[in-house]
């Protein structure tokens, strides 16, 4: 093993992380209003000056898992009117697109064990233009793109600051700080560089009274005293002077309540920028920052060093000088090596670019994470009774939510809190680099304290009982499977465990999702957000209801996960060999469902246009086809599985049982997949299609008319763009147009879009999809890609080409420019910014540009699984 693997063999190591949110403000936890405006209870405004409840955010952040202490950095460029302590973003109603995160920053490298952090933030030398932002933005309507801080041209004559911050440990709780400023315009330009150090505050709201200090030691030292913490001292060198304040609330800004606090949070800006007595003359406090005045040429750089360590060294960096630099080069070359390995195989240099900064972006997205809903609607002691209306509102039924863990989250700032089917994904591309994080993540989505009594997974923190698609199962025996190849040991364990929590919510997806009891899903909005032709996840006019393609086709695909994972196990103990024979009828049970229901018993998919449509219940049991072709009608193709002979064999019970079931229901046996006749090399398959169907659906998505972008699949077919679907429920009027790029409908907020964008996370399954297809099908089954162009290629060759075009998102093409990074000649030209690359949340359907969330590895990091995939072959 190399250095970083054998690092990963011993879980102190990620004792410190990067576990600080890019973004506190506005979020549902520090939301205590009646009406559960999130949003405007708690702004970016607000947040210099407010001591937050559950949990701290900054820029470049880290801390330890508890989050007991924060380090993180401040600038200041002499211009601003407030201290630049936290990214700036606009909030959901102020975004044209909803919310935002306008800066510039980026995560460039990091190890799992956060044994070498890397992350790059480009500060403005003029003054930041927050209110033009809120303004220009409010300005624009959904039709407009949004307007960001590279449009304002603040960057056009290189006035500005690359901030390089990197960390390197020299032990567990020994920290070696490196922040790298460089110049990049021709003038000279001056800034304060203030590395900040700070408690969470965990002693104002009457529940512990214990209260941590900070205090000078000596003329290079900020001593750290905790009770609960090994880490003791920042030391740091150069011409740095310490200023001291409370991470206490300024009750006099905000809410005119004068509580004699005389050096509150924003006390270190207020004595910088306004020149107030708001630091403490004692040096001592809550909230420490080292304030560096430096003026750096044109064109040059400047390094700040400091050391936040459990070392009592009263001469740290006399005696750490000579090898401060050596340790750096060390675990950069240690991250190296750990990289190298994981990318044998792969040949291009920009591939391996896009891979290392997709894997650092997962890492970097990590963040501790706190909401305990019961206290949460109970207030606490020190504080005034929230309204007595929470107790009906938001997340009142998930008092048992009992949240404070180390979780990845999909982007700092946009989403700082979990989704249960993105961490889904973040744990296949987790998995690659550190399969016991991604294991832990999993568990932790099924334990007593964050699933609900009734088995429902929570979704997130907006509303923790929406229904994610059910993914949960599929990620587990991928991980399981990653995990035993890593270390060539089955962590069955870990495998049963997951199991029987699933099977709880399997019993959740069956007893609350089918209402009528026939096996077909309503799901409500499953992370599709604005796909269909009406919100999904409220209640239909008059009483209909939806009967969904892909609720159905999740629950589907959730069988035969469930099936898969109970013939492993059954290998292990045959007791499992009862429940792969339910799992087994249970998925022939919705397939039958799929076929039959409807008009006539046509079922979900509809012969005349060879596609699965939703459809509504209305009036007097009337079906109505939502005949609009979109991602719904394609996610059917991922309920698939093959079953070798040599299962059957290692498993003569199971497939007896499968046999008679079989002998005695030839109607269900009849619909899946011809089920009687093996592969080629003696396997079954279990999938909602055939191959007729297979392949006419596939020729829909594959075709460039249609869902077939040259950057992967759309979201909606394109054949809407000049001609909207349109319908007509109960006399009210609804459409579905073809929008490539951002949203241009308020639903869900407006800030993703499912009618047309290219994302990552399906294009992923459908891939899979299509290699298990393949293993069934061989090299002898061949479909025409793109559609009418006469070229066959194997299903396995399709899903190489479908990866190609995901992967060319992020390349240079031709012209040397990167899809992902837009028209901004300043993105794609200019050194300091081209081979910098942005993970976001989907991409336009006709030019791949990123859009929405602008950090989301959380989901697009599965970048990295498609490159091992496409180099593997």
């Amino acid at each position: 093993m190399n250095a970083e693997q054998q690092r990963l063999q011993d879980p102190s190591w990620k004792r410190w992380g990067s576990y600080v949110s890019d973004r506190q403000w506005g979020t549902v936890r520090e939301d205590y209003s009646a009406n559960g405006d999130a949003w405007n209870y708690t702004t970016h405004d607000m947040a210099r000056s407010k001591a937050w409840r559950w949990g701290e955010e900054g820029i470049a952040g880290i801390c330890d898992d508890k989050q007991l202490l924060c380090f993180s950095l401040a600038l200041w460029n002499k211009r601003d009117t407030i201290l630049k302590e936290r990214l700036f973003g606009l909030n959901n109603q102020q975004g044209n697109h909803g919310e935002d995160v306008k800066e510039i920053y980026y995560y460039l490298d990091a190890t799992p064990t956060h044994s070498y952090m890397k992350m790059l933030y480009k500060y403005p030398q003029q003054e930041y233009p927050y209110e033009w932002l809120v303004q220009e933005n409010g300005r624009r309507s959904r039709q407009d793109p949004e307007f960001e801080i590279i449009d304002t041209g603040l960057f056009d004559e290189d006035k500005y600051f690359d901030v390089f911050v990197e960390y390197a440990k020299a032990g567990t709780d020994d920290i070696l700080i490196k922040i790298t400023i460089h110049n990049r315009g021709k003038e000279a330009a001056s800034l304060h560089v203030l590395p900040t150090v700070w408690f969470r505050n965990t002693w104002a709201w009457g529940r512990h009274d214990y209260k941590p200090t900070l205090y000078k030691n000596g003329d290079h030292a900020i001593r750290i005293d905790h009770e609960r913490l090994e880490v003791s001292s920042l030391y740091f060198e150069g011409a740095g002077t310490m200023l001291f304040c409370e991470n206490e609330t300024n009750s006099v800004r905000l809410y005119n309540n004068d509580d004699k606090q005389q050096y509150p949070k924003d006390g270190i800006g207020d004595f910088l920028i306004h020149g107030k007595k708001t630091v403490n003359p004692a040096m001592m406090g809550t909230k420490a920052a080292i304030n560096y005045e430096l003026t750096i040429p044109g064109g040059s750089s400047k390094c700040i060093r400091l050391r936040l360590s459990d070392q009592h060294a009263p001469n740290a960096f006399d005696d750490f000088d000579a090898i401060f630099d050596a340790l750096f080069n060390q675990r950069i070359a240690e991250a190296d090596a750990f990289y190298e390995e994981l990318q044998k195989g792969i040949s291009s240099d920009d591939e391996k670019l896009i891979f290392r900064q997709a894997i650092a972006g997962m890492l970097w997205n990590k963040q501790f994470y706190s909401y305990k809903v019961q206290q949460w609607l109970d207030g606490d002691p020190a504080t005034p009774t929230p309204p007595a209306d929470r107790w009906q509102g938001r997340n009142s039924d998930w008092k048992q939510l009992n949240n404070e863990d180390i979780i990845s989250v999909p982007d700092k700032w946009e989403f700082p809190w979990y989704a249960a089917w993105d961490l889904g994904f973040h744990c296949v591309t987790l998995g690659l680099v550190d399969p016991d994080f991604a294991k832990q993540q999993l568990q932790l989505l099924t334990e007593e304290w964050y699933m609900h009594p009734s088995g429902m997974l929570p979704a997130y923190e907006w509303s923790l009982g929406d229904a994610n698609p059910p993914i949960h199962a599929g990620a587990v025996f991928r991980i399981f499977r990653m995990d035993a190849k890593a270390k060539g040991v089955k962590d069955y364990t870990f495998l049963e465990s997951l199991f029987h929590k699933l099977l709880i919510n399997f019993t959740w997806w069956v007893n609350r999702k089918d209402k009528e009891g026939n096996n077909i899903f309503e799901g409500g909005f499953l992370g599709l957000d604005n796909i269909g032709v009406f919100d999904r996840s409220g209640p239909l006019p008059e009483g209909a209801h939806a009967e969904q393609a892909d609720g159905t086709s999740w629950m589907a695909t959730y069988a035969l996960n469930m099936l898969h994972i109970s013939l492993e196990l059954a290998t292990y103990n045959k007791a499992y060999t009862g429940m792969a024979t339910k799992f087994f009828e249970h998925f022939l049970y919705i397939a039958g469902a799929m076929a039959s229901m409807g008009k006539n018993n046509t079922g979900l998919w509809d012969e005349e246009d060879e596609f699965f449509y939703d459809q509504v219940r209305v009036k007097n049991s009337q079906i109505v086809k939502l005949k609009v072709k979109s991602m719904v009608g394609l996610i059917p193709l991922f309920a698939v599985e093959v079953i070798t002979r040599e299962t059957l064999d290692n498993n003569p019970v199971f497939a007896e049982r499968m046999n008679w079931f079989l002998r005695h229901r030839p109607d269900l046996a009849l619909l899946v997949s011809r089920w009687y006749e093996e592969g080629k090399q003696d396997t079954h398959l279990l999938g909602l299609l055939g191959g007729h169907r297979m392949k006419r659906l596939l020729s829909h998505m594959l075709d460039e008319t249609a869902f077939l972008s040259d950057y992967g699949i759309r979201s909606l077919s394109k054949e809407y763009a000049k001609h909207p679907y349109t319908i007509n429920i109960n006399g009210v009027p609804s459409s579905v147009p073809y929008v490539p790029g951002d949203s241009d409908s308020a639903m869900f907020g407006g800030n993703s879009n499912w009618r047309g964008p290219v994302w990552m996370p399906m294009n992923f399954l459908l891939i899979e999809s299509l290699r298990k297809y393949h293993y069934y099908y061989s090299d002898d089954f061949k479909i025409e890609y793109p559609t009418a162009s006469g070229n066959l290629f194997t299903l396995k060759q399709v899903g190489n080409e479908i990866a190609c075009r995901l992967l060319s998102i992020f390349l240079r093409n031709k012209e040397g420019k990167r899809p992902v990074l837009g028209s901004h000649p300043k993105f794609q030209n200019d050194p300091h910014f081209r081979d910098y690359i942005l993970f976001h949340e989907y991409f336009h359907g006709d030019n791949g540009r990123g859009l929405g969330a602008s950090h989301q590895t959380g989901w697009t990091g599965l970048i990295a699984n498609l490159i091992i995939m496409k180099n593997q072959g």
